[in-house]
């Protein structure tokens, strides 16, 4: 059974930054595709970013390339860079680790940008 555990959300002023993490237990990790999604209050969850085991990565066009994400699977972590936050960056961000089919997901961390 996979479990993964997000850290870093917290409370930013616009403009600020944060790094988000995410680490997964088991031994799929580097072979596994990861994701980071949001759902802001009264919205769906949305793709932000996703890294693939190769290391290839694709983004949500409306963040005008203003977020990374990386992974370090010697720590079976992914991270997500946040910079110039807005406040329609509030959500709660999601990271999942896909694999065989298979999905998992973390329950997620809080994000609030607001001066």
């Amino acid at each position: 059974q996979v479990q993964l555990v997000e850290s870093g959300g917290g409370l930013v002023q616009p403009g600020g930054s944060l790094r988000l993490s995410c680490a997964a237990s088991g031994s799929i990790f580097s072979r596994s595709a990861m994701g980071w999604y949001r759902q802001a209050p009264g919205k769906q969850r949305e793709l932000v970013a996703t890294i693939f085991s190769g290391g290839s990565t694709n983004y949500a066009d409306s963040l005008e390339g203003r977020f990374t994400i990386s992974r370090d699977n010697a720590k079976n972590t992914v991270y997500l860079q946040m910079n110039s936050l807005k406040p329609e960056d509030t959500a709660v961000y999601y990271c999942k680790l896909g694999f065989n089919g298979m999905n998992y997901w973390g329950k997620g961390t809080l994000v609030t940008v607001s001066s």
